[in-house]
This record gives C-alpha cells, sequence and structure tokens, in this order.
C-alpha cells in the first residue's frame, strides 16, 4: 500500500510532535503507512497547496497563532478544488461551533488522546476511499465509489 501524506499545522512544536505519535507509523492495521509534512506557518502550508502539493488528510490546531487553524480550515476550503479532508482540535466544547463553520469533517480536543486521534484519522481516509479491511484474507484493496 502506499503511503499516505497527512498534513499537520500547529504553531506549537510540542502538538504537531503529540500528533505524529498518535498516528504514526500507521493509525490502523488496515491503513497504509503515514508520512507526515508539518507546517509551523499558514504560509507555508498555503505555498505547499500553491505548489500542488496533494494530502489524503490535513489535521489542523484551532489554537495555533497568529493564525487559527480553523479560519485556515474554512479558506483553504473556499480556495482548493477538491481539498482534502480535515480534522480540526479545539480546546474548549464552546468552539464547536467554530469548527464546524470551517467545515472540517472531524473535531477533536485538546489535550490530544491518541487513540481518539488515531481512530478518526482512519475512519476519514477509509471513508475517502482508499482503504479497505479486506487485504487481512487476501482480497487486493478496491476504491469504494
Amino acid at each position: 500500500m502506499a503511503p499516505h501524506v497527512v498534513l499537520v499545522y500547529s504553531d506549537n512544536s510540542q502538538v504537531r510532535a503529540a500528533i505524529k505519535r498518535a498516528i504514526t507509523p500507521s493509525p490502523s492495521a488496515d491503513i497504509a503507512p503515514i508520512v507526515i509534512k508539518e507546517f509551523a506557518t499558514a504560509d507555508a502550508l498555503r505555498g505547499y497547496f500553491d505548489d500542488k502539493g496533494g494530502a489524503g488528510l490535513l489535521i489542523v490546531d484551532g489554537e495555533a497563532t497568529p493564525e487559527g487553524g480553523l479560519g485556515l480550515a474554512r479558506s483553504l476550503k473556499d480556495e482548493i478544488y477538491q481539498a482534502p479532508p480535515m480534522i480540526g482540535i479545539i480546546a474548549r466544547e464552546a468552539d464547536r461551533w467554530l469548527a464546524t463553520w470551517a467545515r472540517v469533517e472531524g473535531i477533536l480536543f485538546h489535550p490530544i488522546e491518541p487513540r481518539a486521534l488515531a481512530k478518526e484519522v482512519a475512519a476519514l481516509l477509509r471513508k475517502d476511499g482508499i482503504e479497505v479491511v479486506a487485504t487481512s484474507i487476501g482480497i487486493p484493496p478496491r476504491a469504494n465509489h
């Protein structure tokens, strides 16, 4: 299985490291390995997309500064044709409305709970039609279209 590219946006290196630990080498036995690309600034992430970089998933930190991850997610959803699915990590239940406004497909909370993050990442990668469980019994993977 080809690896999945997962982008991680946070200005906090500890948050990026926690995300990486939770989902690498793979979030689930039936999911191909994960390749993480880390971004500490919104400009660097936008530059990645401007250079035609692709991704299977984007995880954004809603607490990032100076540009919050949820505002950035909303911008990317508006600007990128077929933007990748996104997970927003927020600190307060009161920010759930903002994550919904940002149109992220998954919402999790700080502090990062590794099992919950791995489960959400695996579910979104499967939902995108990339993975199936049947590989363990000798049936080749197929797209879920």
